[in-house]
């Protein structure tokens, strides 16, 4: 079965782009279509809109954190069955790592050979949208740019004189045009657009972006100028046909934690694990579990809730007293921490480590990391090079812990303190960076592993 493609990229963050990937994928879906939605760089929040949005998992294709082979087997792997493979780009189209653009939507386009959808904010100008896109097309003549959106358009002269002039200047088409709306269908705040799990009504934003995409972009022309491509299995990402699921790992899953890569669930399961959805807000313990993953999210948002139960953050304890395998991301370390003060107000947090956090107004640490494992822990070879991201406000109050203790040594970002990162009590790996399953797959391998081990002692 053939499936068609497309890129959707924008100028600049704030471009418009999650608005019309998250919009098609809803109106294509809606249309009968099966769209598996793609988004590039490390991103939780707009991949769970267009998971929302498709009625499907959304992948992360991250070039810094993942191989171009690995890039290519999971995109077209997961993109068996379906009509329609949406990639929503990040940032600008050529905005990288590096100067010369390294690692950048572009650089993914062209690894995937996808073409490109471009997204423009054109507020407060006419013709040199024209000038932005044609330096677009000549920048980089590998990357595949096949239609303009207009975004933020404020009247309808101001629309006719943009598409005339990009249709006149770089011969490309004008699919859609998106007025400036009167609501802010996706509010922002500290770590981007507030996530579908805590917007009040995600389904009625879904419908919104339909009828606005389906009214003012042309989906019949989009889907013409998408690539066509021939997904193919790929034997490493298949789960066994009848591989034993032998340990039970739990993950946190609620309004608080809900920021985990569709990869490293599935490569738990693929190594063996039953996985077990838990939300630390409303169940009063742990269950019966060989393992738990905490994932990053927002405990800052919902610290009154998980505060409140206390019963639930006793069983946490008792189990990493106990030995339980736990390894957690970001939230999930500040959980595991004393406690976190807000606006004045301290909330009881696991307790496991000594370490007390509040919120800043600016980003504490923002970017691609890389850390080498220095000491012994649960789950990581000592020696091992891994990448990962790390994205927070959080800041370290007080830290009643010995530095030289933490297991991982940063070569790339800021970590929890004086480059290092990961903190270690027992069973428990605790860190702020984020790592992705398909660059790091001693990851999973490492976790259910243990798990096999302490469920076996526990015999």
């Amino acid at each position: 079965m053939q499936s068609k493609g497309i890129m959707v990229a924008g100028l600049a963050g704030g471009s418009g782009k999650s608005v019309v990937s998250v919009g098609l994928t809803a109106a294509f879906a809606a249309r009968g279509k099966t769209v598996v939605p793609f988004k590039k760089g490390p991103d939780y929040i707009d991949a769970g809109w267009l998971q929302l949005a498709a009625g499907r998992k959304c992948y992360n294709l991250d070039p810094f954190l993942v191989a171009e082979e690995k890039l290519r087997e999971s995109f077209l792997h997961h993109s068996q069955g379906t009509d329609i493979a949406l990639l929503e780009g990040n940032r600008g189209l050529y905005d990288g790592v590096t100067a010369d653009g390294g690692y950048s939507t572009a650089d993914l386009a062209v690894t995937l050979n996808m073409p490109v959808l471009l997204v423009v904010n054109c507020t407060k100008t006419t013709r040199t949208v024209a000038a932005m896109v044609l330096g677009c097309m000549h920048l980089d003549e590998r990357v595949d740019i096949r239609g303009v959106v207009l975004n933020q358009v404020a009247t309808e002269r101001q629309r006719r004189l943009v598409t005339e002039a990009v249709e006149k200047y770089t011969g490309l088409p004008v699919l859609g045009s998106i007025p400036r709306m009167g609501r802010d269908i996706f509010p922002m705040r500290h770590l981007g657009m507030v996530p579908y799990q805590e917007y009040t009504d995600s389904s009625g934003a879904l419908q919104f972006l339909i009828d606005t995409v389906t009214a003012n972009l042309d989906l019949d022309r989009i889907e013409t100028v998408m690539a066509p491509f021939t997904p193919m299995a790929a034997p490493a990402l298949e789960l066994p046909a009848a591989g034993p699921r032998d340990v039970r790992i739990g993950f946190l899953r609620d309004a608080a934690f809900q920021f985990y890569y569709s990869e490293n669930l599935e490569a738990l399961e693929r190594a063996g694990a039953e996985l077990i959805a838990i939300n630390a807000l409303t169940e009063p313990a742990l269950p019966e579990l060989d393992g738990l993953y905490i994932g990053g999210g927002f405990p800052e948002t919902s610290a009154r809730g998980l505060a409140a139960n206390e019963s639930f953050r006793r069983s946490i304890r008792e189990a990493a007293d106990g030995g339980l395998p736990i390894y957690a991301e970001c939230g999930g370390l500040i959980y595991l921490g004393e406690s976190i003060l807000l606006e004045g107000v301290e909330y009881p947090l696991a307790g496991i480590f000594p370490s007390r956090f509040g919120m800043s107004n600016k980003p504490q640490a923002h970017g691609y990391t890389a850390f080498t494992v220095e000491k012994a822990n649960p789950f990581y070879p000592v020696g091992l090079a891994v990448k990962g991201h790390e994205f927070r406000y959080s800041t370290v109050l007080d830290w009643g812990g010995d530095t030289d203790d933490m297991v991982l040594k940063m070569g790339r970002g800021k970590g929890f303190a004086e480059q290092r990162d990961g903190l270690l009590y027992r069973n428990v790996l605790a860190m702020y960076t984020h790592i992705h399953a398909d660059g790091t797959p001693e990851w999973a391998t490492g976790l259910v592993e243990r798990c096999r081990r302490y469920k076996a002692e526990r015999r």
